[in-house]
């Protein structure tokens, strides 16, 4: 289970990092995705993968990782994915904007001449 969700991170932090060096703004807002997503996978896996434990501490169990699935974490990512959700929205609409009013969405302004 820990090796697949490392793959992942990779995959998307390599996959968004590659996407935040293109030179279109529509790239850049999907590699800054992907890189968010990177972390809130990494940040969820920090609680403890555990598949059928409990969420909290039960009367007569030791209190450490291997008896629960630490809930914080969870919570974090959960915040992060509105806060990203947002942040996305936003961004999409003012790079819109700024498509209308300088005609083209290269990041630096300047289309490549063929």
């Amino acid at each position: 289970m820990e090796a697949v969700v490392s793959v992942a991170i990779g995959v998307l932090g390599g996959a968004g990092v590659w996407l935040v060096l293109r030179p279109r703004t529509f790239q850049v807002l999907i590699g800054l995705s992907l890189l968010s997503y990177a972390v809130n996978l990494f940040i969820f896996s920090v609680g403890s993968l555990a598949i059928g434990e409990e969420p909290i501490v039960k009367p007569g169990l030791a209190a450490d990782l291997s008896n629960y699935t630490d809930p914080v974490p969870q919570a974090l990512v959960l915040t992060a994915i509105v806060i990203g959700f947002a942040t996305t929205a936003l961004f999409l609409v003012v790079l819109l904007a700024l498509r209308g009013l300088s005609g083209g969405d290269h990041v630096d302004g300047q289309e490549e001449l063929p």
